[in-house]
């Protein structure tokens, strides 16, 4: 992530959108259970909200700077289990979580083939019957200029169901907003 991206991610706006706003579309009327993994932590501006929601939140970052900031993110006392890792090569057991929560994630990796081995991690470590519910941002000429100097590999959201599917993923649905698009799949049996 470059500097902007750093400082509007941990800027109170955010924070207010992630809290009042987002998570709630992303979470509400679908039964997430109690092991949530939270890709792509970031700053934990989800974190402590998650944690509110959760008895058992893992946070995921790949850099350790906002990995540190994320691991002090509290909640009545709780605090998230916070790892530094990559998304594509996760390191946790198989089926060690019932939801996986990615936010504004899947584009700061490198390529479409480290997103689709993310997808398959993912898949991997949820539960059977886990969801994994992703917030994307479209691609286009402003959040190009946003992204300079980071990465920015957008997910399409036409081609999203194919892809998750492919990785054993099943009711994939995309949920469009101003810019931006909801992803939602559940994995499937074996």
């Amino acid at each position: 992530m470059n500097r902007l991206e750093t400082w509007f991610c941990a800027t109170t706006f955010w924070s207010n959108v992630t809290r009042d706003r987002l998570l709630p579309r992303m979470l509400d009327g679908t039964e997430l259970g109690t092991r949530v993994l939270e890709l792509g932590a970031g700053s934990g501006t989800a974190t402590a909200e998650l944690l509110r929601r959760f008895p058992s939140v893992t946070s995921l970052e790949y850099r350790a700077t906002p990995a540190r900031k994320t691991a002090e993110a509290q909640f009545e006392g709780r605090a998230a289990r916070m790892v530094r890792a990559d998304a594509a090569q996760l390191p946790f057991a198989d089926g060690s979580f019932t939801c996986a929560i990615a936010i504004l994630m899947l584009h700061h990796l490198r390529s479409p083939e480290l997103q689709d081995s993310a997808f398959a991690e993912i898949r991997r470590v949820l539960r059977p019957g886990g969801i994994l519910l992703a917030f994307e941002i479209r691609d286009g000429w402003l959040q190009r200029l946003i992204h300079t100097c980071s990465t920015f590999v957008p997910v399409s959201a036409s081609t999203a169901n194919a892809r998750l599917i492919a990785a054993g993923f099943a009711r994939v649905s995309v949920d469009f907003m101003a810019g931006a698009f909801l992803l939602r799949a559940q994995r499937a049996a074996d």
